[in-house]
């Protein structure tokens, strides 16, 4: 093995005040900050924008005694790259470059080039190493672009091959066909020997079922409206931290023709109360996004962000391009936020301490979301107030009664190898957030909420509101068909009341959607031709149940709308959750568009567009 000498290190900041690179002032701020969170010298001075990366690793490597790469210009030899895992790589930031006439092997690191360091690699290769100096910037490259086919790959059928029963590749098992078939056999069959008695009995149990999905979700606030006044973790709770203490946090930002929103993404992040340096964001660009990439380029985020380049190919969505981060995070804990964003500063402290206090099994926590444009039209006030009550009586009381949790799109904060367990998320499932807290609990893994808010654009345009709300209620009914596989195993791993819940929630809600319109034209024919003329077709129980099951339902959801909005002291929306009804007709549009998708189109992602608000955060 042959390894560069070293020399008597002459300390980093000096030698940048030396080359004109820094100002006494400026190492003087830099040494106050490295004393209190005890990170490098070089990773805060990056942070702040103070020096750039490729001058601190060029410093670096003359103090290390070793020569420096440009990972950018210099040709890899693919060949030693053979039989070498990618992450590991990553992880531990070094990349083999070329071999010399002596056989060994020139090694690229990020890291202090050390014995111990040197024998490491060299056992990992099988070769003698010279290692020489780069950036962390330029390792992250050479990996994406050497080993794109691997990441993609894991990103896109990566769950599928370990577990192929919790992916949503294939939309239906076999045995979910036989069942799927026999059952429209049998409807059909009983339609055509009693056409109305069918009917009534279909008429009976879409009002039941309707009323138990709505009653279920309101018996969860009610639950979770125990805790409204209190916070999962407090100011002092974050206070007590200790910036020195604080772990590696990684942020992954997918974004796909977001160009009219990327600007204020870098504000928003910039606004997070965490050490710089021990931020890894990864900004996650399509590679035929060139608008947004464009777009970022000119905002010049700061060096904490790296742009990461999604390889192409099928399916083209969010959960893969998430897939692609994860394959390339370097942080013990990580979150994802959607372009448009703007987390409450101390968030990613406030998730540290809802780790701390819970035990391994917990693999995640969700942060609430709010809307910071509620007003502008009659959409987003709908939108603030069903999201108000979701976030904060819903998931705090499935938390409270032990239930799953499906995840929000954004504003998930993750163990960083807890996530890799589960499988990352699935591309093939539109609701890839939903389906990871389902899938987590049903790997006996815990799910919690905290009290800090993540502020959003809420939908403002109609036909965006529908191709979005299509996409999710898709996605609820993959994840209903995806764990409703093997129900008998489900129960046994779970339990009944979990898997109660589950098909309450995520099965119930896209089928409560479903009812609303036969039950509203029941409804009107039964309010426009009276009930006598009505119960000539169907026994008046059926009808007073049917009906009784609407009214009852919408009142139960327009007072948990209204608790929603009154906790989040928006009191000028209150009296719209009587809205509500006609809210639920386009959901009911959206979810017979997504019932359609599901069969003619099952992996399409349908795009929400963002920045179409007026108002700013």
């Amino acid at each position: 093995m042959v390894i560069a000498r070293r020399r008597t290190a002459e300390p980093l900041g000096m030698s940048l005040l030396q080359r004109g690179l820094l100002t006494p002032d400026q190492l003087d701020w830099a040494l106050t900050v490295q004393q209190s969170t005890g990170s490098r010298l070089g990773a805060i001075l990056i942070a702040a924008g103070l020096v750039r990366r490729l001058d601190v690793y060029r410093v670096l490597s003359e103090s290390w005694g070793c020569p420096f790469v440009d990972l950018t210009v210099a040709p890899i030899d693919r060949e030693i790259l053979r039989g070498l895992d990618p992450r590991r790589l990553a992880g531990e930031l070094w990349m083999p470059v070329r071999r010399l006439d002596d056989g060994s092997i020139v090694v690229a690191t990020a890291e202090p080039p050390d014995r111990s360091r040197a024998e490491h690699i060299a056992l990992a290769i099988g070769q003698p190493v010279r290692l020489a100096a780069t950036t962390d910037w330029d390792i992250r490259h050479a990996i994406a672009r050497h080993f794109a086919d691997t990441i993609v790959d894991e990103a896109t059928l990566g769950l599928w091959r370990r577990d192929e029963d919790r992916s949503a590749r294939q939309v239906l098992s076999r045995a979910q066909v036989v069942v799927a078939v026999a059952l429209a056999v049998v409807v059909a069959e009983a339609f055509f020997l009693d056409p109305v008695g069918t009917m009534v009995v279909a008429s009976a149990v879409i009002g039941v079922g309707f009323l138990v999905s709505v009653l279920f979700k309101f018996v969860v606030c009610m639950v979770g409206a125990r805790y409204e006044h209190a916070e999962s973790v407090t100011r002092a709770d974050i206070e007590a931290l200790s910036d020195a203490e604080l772990p590696l946090y990684t942020v992954l930002v997918p974004a796909y023709h977001e160009a009219n929103v990327v600007g204020s993404l870098v504000a928003n992040l910039s606004r997070l109360d965490y050490p710089a340096d021990k931020l890894e964001i990864l900004l996650l660009l399509e590679a035929d996004d060139d608008k947004t990439r464009q777009a970022v380029l000119a905002a010049r985020p700061p060096e904490t962000v790296t742009i990461v380049t999604v390889p192409p190919g099928p399916p083209q969505t969010k959960p893969k391009a998430c897939n692609v981060g994860l394959f390339l995070a370097r942080g013990e804990y990580l979150v994802i936020y959607d372009a448009e964003d703007r987390p409450e500063p101390e968030q990613l402290k406030a998730a540290l301490v809802a780790f701390s206090r819970a035990d391994e099994r917990q693999v995640c926590v969700q942060a609430a979301l709010n809307y910071f444009n509620a007003g502008e039209n009659a959409l987003t006030r709908m939108f603030t107030l069903e999201y108000s009550f979701w976030f904060d009586y819903m998931l705090p009381g499935l938390e409270a009664l032990g239930l799953p949790i499906p995840l929000g799109g954004t504003s998930n904060h993750f163990r960083t190898e807890a996530l890799r367990r589960l499988g990352g998320w699935d591309p093939f499932n539109v609701t890839e957030d939903a389906d990871l807290g389902i899938r987590s609990s049903a790997l006996g893994e815990t799910v919690g909420v905290i009290s800090s808010t993540t502020l959003e654009e809420a939908n403002s345009a109609y036909g965006n509101f529908i191709r979005q709300r299509s996409r999710w209620i898709k996605g609820y009914l993959q994840t209903t068909l995806v764990h409703l596989r093997h129900p008998i195993e489900l129960v046994r791993r779970i339990g009944w009341v979990k898997a109660f819940g589950f098909a309450l929630l995520i099965g119930g809600t896209p089928l409560s959607f479903l009812f609303v319109p036969p039950l509203y034209v029941l409804f009107a024919v039964t309010m426009v031709l009276g009930p006598q003329s009505v119960a000539r077709l169907f026994p008046g129980w059926v009808l007073w149940v049917s009906v009784a099951c609407l009214i009852l339902g919408n009142a139960m959801m327009i007072y948990v709308s209204m608790m929603g909005v009154f906790k989040r002291r928006r009191y000028r929306l209150v009296l719209w959750a009587l809205a509500n009804p006609l809210y639920w007709l386009l959901h009911s549009l959206a979810s017979y568009k997504a019932l359609w998708q599901l069969v003619a189109r099952p992996h399409y992602w349908e795009k929400t567009e963002h920045g179409l608000s007026t108002e700013v955060a």
